[in-house]
């Protein structure tokens, strides 16, 4: 028998009691630090989407406590759901697991019912991106999670006693602050940057195209003819939303002869592959890597019925952009198929693994390994695109390209689509649930492993205190206040 919440304060009240029922050992354990008057994290996560505000959350339940999040936008506009993703749903099964942990009360399922009844549920075919959204804000907010807004890093910097300088702008203020690890959760262009073909940057005014990744006024676009360049997800996506709002025409530019039918990412998408895959060894990381970039993406099926309903929308394949000018006001797109016209471009190319593109990583990047450094695949089956790709440890440290050059990198953790090649992992919901448990195994491994002398000492000075028989016995009132603790005090 189902056993729904008739409301959302139901709901938080049970999640907090199977909190408590799992909360054993509940003491904090990691030694304090300071660096002079000021307060040093034991772990600063950039990024308060989806992936940050769940490593936290595994993190509190560890009892490493003294953690702070950033997150560059206001509150409410964490991660792309509500900002530039433009699908209706999101592209894994309503079932999907990952940010709750394992408690079935702080669920998407569960959130899902008490909010909007247990038909809805049954009736759901796929969570709607913005519904997503406001789940995650929840979950947020009742497991107590902080998260400092409108703050952006931009210098990571190691100094003395294993400790990183952190430079953020904060408010509008500009801020040092201390830390022992640093995780980057800052999303799929984390470790790099948004690709715009030079074609386009070198021959178009900024006014007249935009990246998929840009904020859109696509009321603007209505009555104009917007060209579409790229066919993956978010180039559909956003051909769908541009004919959506009344665009006059849309026509999207794929350099491939045909689309791809089989979506690699859906066949890994089960528990042996996610929570092992970082443990294969460099030649059959590759090999899985090679093929599934090799095989590419197809757009959703969803996304691309989006479009194709439209007698205004027009696929061309195998029309790779050999050219781009702006001519008497319009845009002239050159293609092995002759020439067309638009009004507006949006570019859906893609990223690149950038370090350079990345304030924040600047001053360490010189010293980032790279899968280039560290592996020599067999001759037919080199990649320049994965050789660019981080060569990540177990656990989604840096690791260094010159052994010794670089030892403060074990404690900055990347958990951005830079781990794909090393961990399968995307940043993504459907890798969430194992990339969490691997990532804060490696944090909290890297924490008690520089503190093992401190804990040693401390055993050493450890006694049993005696048996106050005086004392009560502790209320049922007192057991139950003691339930209610949130996991975040």
């Amino acid at each position: 028998m189902t056993v729904v919440a008739r409301s959302l304060e139901e709901l938080e009240l049970r999640a907090e009691f199977e909190l408590a029922c799992l909360g054993y050992p509940s003491r904090s354990w990691v030694i304090p630090r300071r660096h002079g008057d000021q307060t040093v994290y034991d772990v600063l996560v950039v990024g308060g989407g989806q992936s940050g505000i769940t490593i936290a959350f595994w993190l509190l339940r560890e009892r490493v406590t003294n953690i702070r999040l950033l997150d560059r936008n206001r509150d409410g506009r964490e991660g792309p759901w509500v900002t530039f993703a433009r699908m209706h749903t999101l592209r894994t099964p309503k079932d999907v697991t990952g940010p709750d942990l394992g408690i079935p009360s702080l669920s998407a399922r569960a959130w899902y019912e008490a909010r909007f009844g247990e038909d809805a549920w049954a009736g759901l075919g796929k969570i709607p991106r913005a519904i997503w959204h406001d789940y995650l804000g929840w979950l947020r907010r009742t497991v107590g999670i902080d998260v400092t807004h409108d703050a952006e890093i931009s210098d990571i910097e190691p100094i003395d006693g294993g400790l990183f300088a952190v430079g953020a702008l904060i408010g509008g203020t500009r801020q040092t602050l201390f830390a022992r690890n640093v995780v980057l959760a800052t999303g799929m262009e984390g470790s790099g940057r948004w690709i715009v073909p030079e074609i386009i940057e070198r021959a178009l005014p900024r006014e007249r195209y935009a990246h998929t990744s840009n904020m859109i006024d696509f009321t603007a676009l209505a009555g104009r003819r917007i060209g579409v360049i790229g066919a993956g997800a978010s180039a559909f996506d956003n051909a769908a939303t541009a004919l959506e709002h009344g665009a006059a025409a849309v026509d999207l530019y794929c350099r491939r002869p045909k689309l791809p039918v089989i979506n690699p990412n859906r066949w890994i998408e089960f528990a042996g592959f996610l929570r092992h895959f970082g443990d294969l060894d460099d030649a059959m990381k590759w090999r899985f890597m090679k093929l599934i970039f090799d095989m590419n993406q197809p757009p959703p099926q969803d996304a691309f019925e989006r479009c194709t309903r439209f007698g205004n929308f027009t696929l061309h394949l195998g029309s790779p952009i050999e050219s781009v000018s702006l001519e008497n006001n319009a845009i002239e797109l050159e293609t092995p198929h002759g020439v067309d016209h638009a009004d507006f471009l949006i570019v859906g190319t893609g990223f690149a693994i950038d370090f350079s593109a990345r304030p924040e990583l600047d001053r360490i990047a010189p010293h980032i390994a790279r899968w280039s450094d560290r592996y020599r695949p067999p001759a037919g089956e080199e990649h320049a695109v994965l050789g660019a790709f981080p060569y990540l440890s177990n656990y989604f440290q840096f690791t260094e390209k010159v052994p010794g050059a670089a030892p403060y990198l074990k404690n900055i953790f990347c958990y951005t689509y830079a781990a794909m090649p090393s961990l399968a992992c995307s940043a993504g919901i459907s890798q969430l649930k194992f990339g969490t448990d691997r990532i804060g195994f490696g944090i909290t491994r890297e924490l008690f492993l520089s503190d093992a002398d401190s804990h040693f000492a401390g055993l050493q000075n450890y006694r049993e205190p005696e048996l106050d028989t005086s004392a009560s016995e502790p209320t049922q009132r007192d057991s139950a206040s003691a339930s209610k603790r949130r996991i975040s005090g």
